[in-house]
């Protein structure tokens, strides 16, 4: 298991130089992205950035929320609710009415299956596949605490505990580390 704090991530601007990403973790092999996990905040209505060959997943953290929309696609980003979209595809957030929504993201390339991203709360999880494991209060991994805004990565079966939920993100087909 490995337990990531905010004291071992990397900040960035964003691709389109319209605001900042916090990047939690990522894996590359041979130089390209394989998989990413990241924080950012929306604040205002823009374009997104576009990420050819890369499955995106997008779940409002705090603030209202906002539309995504553009080519045929049009999806309501609200808190807690994780969203799919592809990487390549022109995207432009709108409805934000001048409010900050902090968000989670998952970027995994296209040619590996697309991650499970959703919200658990106090339960037991099997292993399989790598499970990251972003906490959203302090809760307990097998016995362990974390803090708000760790991320922990596992292989193995995961028991959370606690009052706060986590997202939980299983991803598959990645190098075995």
């Amino acid at each position: 298991m490995i337990h990531l704090t905010p004291a071992d991530y990397t900040r960035q601007p964003w691709k389109n130089g319209r605001g900042v990403t916090v990047e939690l973790w990522r894996l590359e092999e041979g130089g390209q992205l394989l998989a990413r996990l990241s924080r950012a905040s929306v604040v205002e209505d823009g374009p997104f950035s576009l990420f050819p060959g890369i499955e995106r997943s997008l779940t409002v953290l705090s603030g209202p929320g906002f539309r995504l929309i553009g080519a045929g696609l049009d999806f309501r980003c609200e808190r807690l609710v994780p969203v799919a979209f592809p990487g390549d595809i022109a995207l432009t957030a709108t409805e934000t009415n001048g409010q900050q929504s902090d968000d989670y993201n998952v970027m995994t390339a296209g040619h590996l299956p697309k991650p499970d991203v959703r919200l658990a709360r106090s339960e037991s999880l099997p292993g399989g596949g790598l499970l990251a494991l972003y906490a959203l209060g302090p809760v307990m991994v097998n016995g362990q605490g974390v803090a708000v805004g760790d991320l922990v990565l596992t292989e193995r079966p995961v028991t959370l505990t606690g009052d706060w939920p986590v997202l939980a993100t299983r991803f598959f087909g990645l190098p075995e580390s």
